[in-house]
């Protein structure tokens, strides 16, 4: 069973969104259920700091052993950070979803588009 931390917010594409600590800024990354469909992660595409996206505008791509699949924005916002680790180890996907994982941190241009996002419970009803 893959882990669903109760405090994130999901999407029904397996992004989860996380508070950052600042004010209006959020990590998002791929849940655990994502990385596990996926299996080994060699290759994370990101933005550029900088960049900005609507809701559900492709910021990345993901590429596992079997297969590559395009990462959608949960909200909108810019990027104000991007896991320079996952370069050299785009592995911490797979063993740190919530963690050292995390893809971009986002400064959110409508904080109301959390509101559309699944809690925890919906999330895991999604996924069984």
């Amino acid at each position: 069973m893959s882990e669903i931390p109760k405090d994130l917010l999901y999407t029904e594409d397996h992004e989860y969104v996380k508070p950052a600590g600042a004010p209006g800024e959020v990590f998002i990354g791929v849940t655990d259920f994502a990385q596990g469909e996926l299996g080994d992660i060699v290759f994370v595409e990101l933005p550029k700091v900088g960049a900005s996206y609507k809701k559900h505008d492709v910021f990345g791509t993901i590429e596992a052993v079997k297969a590559v699949s395009e990462l959608y924005s949960p909200v909108s916002g810019q990027v104000v950070a991007i896991n320079t680790r996952l370069d050299a180890e785009p592995a911490l996907v797979n063993t740190s979803p919530y963690g050292d994982g995390w893809m971009i941190r986002m400064k959110l241009s409508d904080e109301s588009e959390k509101s559309a996002l699944l809690d925890a419970k919906a999330y895991e009803a999604k996924t069984g």
